[in-house]
């Protein structure tokens, strides 16, 4: 029993054998979560767990852990995390801060990526697998074991395509929202899709809390080809019917992100693709510059970048620009793929009193 990978009704199904109280279910799936036990020992031992749970959490639950082979931190104070599973592959997360109060942690759903975006460090990697929950939610455990701040969000923004690994995402969502696991605000979770266009309608005819944020990066069918494949699987105009259904029932604007590619996308007639190709569906616009450690692609420059966003007010949307820090230790977007890349090598954290002689 694998007590990192259950949400809270799958856990009380597992132990229903014992015929627990939902008081008691729930305190083992705190103690994993919410209080970040690292050992079964520890969750046997948190308050209110019954003996009879406990004897059989100890002789059958498992807590596996990820190892964190490296840290490096950038001068921005963005923090990649280089993670090794024991069930294979490589994977990064990303620590963010959020002013001087709180971290968001961008996480990764699977070892390298099948939609091979032209400009994405991690479609080069080719897919391996995917991701199963508790290595997605260990990513952030160990993060927030480390944080001086509160960790208060969390984006599936790192390697992979979430949505193409959607039961164990909406899983790891499911418990880091829950107030007994993560407590994270469903509105502060956010997956980001390249265009899933099948499983953007299961997520909202499911109607999950947490937000969408959709790679579009040109409006120009034959631009967006060029940039990302999957525009050939799933055509622009089918992604933003499922994008105009997600609106009409979650009642809010869709987070288009567009990626700025200096002399590509950045156009009067880029800007004018995107007012006649989203017309009566509200959107905000997220600008990113391109981050290409290869230099195929550059970002904008301040003159390049100022023009489009003129442009952009044709549309008569939220215009914002996403800030992508830790570009020097390749954490920026678009540049994760699992290797060293510059910045700080921080050393692992002391090992708590009580973890010592836990040990």
């Amino acid at each position: 029993m694998n007590l990192k990978q259950l949400s809270l009704p799958e856990l009380g199904e597992a132990l229903a054998p014992l015929s627990p109280t939902p008081t008691a279910v729930r305190k083992v799936f705190a103690a994993v979560f919410a209080h970040g036990a690292q050992t079964v020992e520890e969750v046997c031992s948190a308050p209110q767990v019954p003996r009879r749970v406990a004897d059989h959490l100890r002789a059958h639950g498992q807590m596996p852990r990820l190892e964190v082979v490296e840290r490096r931190q950038a001068d921005d104070g963005f923090v990649k995390y280089l993670f090794g599973s024991p069930l294979g592959g490589r994977v990064e997360a990303v620590r963010i801060p959020i002013f001087d109060e709180k971290y968001i942690v961008c996480v990764s759903s699977q070892v390298g990526c099948a939609l091979a975006c032209d400009f994405c460090m991690t479609g080069k990697l080719g897919f391996q697998r995917n991701l199963k929950t508790w290595e997605i939610l260990d990513q952030v455990l160990q993060v927030r074991e480390e944080a001086d701040r509160p960790v208060r969000g969390v984006v599936f923004m790192g390697m992979g395509e979430p949505l193409l690994n959607y039961t164990e995402t909406l899983r790891a969502a499911q418990i880091l929202s829950n107030p007994a696991g993560f407590a994270i605000s469903g509105t502060a979770i956010t997956f980001s899709t390249a265009g899933m266009v099948p499983a953007i309608r299961r997520y909202t005819s499911e109607g999950h809390p947490y937000r969408l944020a959709f790679s579009v990066t040109s409006a120009i069918p034959e631009k967006r080809l060029k940039v990302l494949p999957i525009e050939k699987g799933h055509p622009l105009p089918e992604l933003v019917e499922a994008i105009r259904e997600y609106t009409q029932v979650r009642r809010e604007r869709a987070m288009i992100a567009y990626v700025a590619i200096s002399g590509f996308n950045l156009g009067l007639e880029d800007a004018q693709a995107l007012k006649d190709t989203f017309e009566g569906i509200p959107i905000k616009v997220d600008l990113i510059d391109v981050t290409d450690p290869t230099g195929k692609y550059l970002p904008p420059g301040p003159e390049e970048l100022k023009a489009f966003r003129d442009h952009l007010q044709i549309l008569k949307a939220p215009i914002a620009r996403r800030y992508s820090g830790g570009k020097d230790i390749g954490a920026a977007c678009g540049t994760l793929e699992a290797s060293q890349y510059g910045g700080t090598v921080l050393p692992p954290p002391p090992v708590a009193p009580e973890r010592v002689r836990e040990g």
